[in-house]
């Protein structure tokens, strides 16, 4: 299974928080909104970064469109794959690596 999720890591912050925030259906603007309080607005995605994120996530089967308003076209609302669920699973295991070795490392700096 690693070799299945290399191509796709090590994710973007963005694209890691897009994943994170979609354990339920979100529309664009909630996606930012909800990245922003994740962060403690730290990260603001541009709807640029967004939507290119979001076109990418879909192609690679990661996130899913669940609605699309009738009225709105613009207004649609996505929600995260389980193939999602195992890249960021793989992905966490990735970081918390870096930070046990980096732990690690810095302490011998001390």
């Amino acid at each position: 299974m690693v070799n299945k999720f290399k191509k796709y890591s090590p994710l973007t912050e963005a694209t890691y928080y897009i994943l994170l925030s979609l354990h339920v259906p979100l529309h664009g603007y909630g996606i930012i909104k909800k990245v922003e309080n994740m962060t403690d607005g730290r990260l603001i995605l541009a709807a640029g970064t967004l939507y290119g994120a979001i076109s990418k996530l879909i192609s690679y089967n990661l996130i899913s469109l669940v609605s699309e308003d009738v009225n709105n076209k613009r207004k649609k609302e996505y929600l995260i794959t389980e193939e999602g669920i195992a890249l960021l699973n793989f992905e966490l295991l990735r970081i918390k690596k870096m930070v046990s070795n980096s732990i690690i490392e810095v302490k011998k700096w001390n």
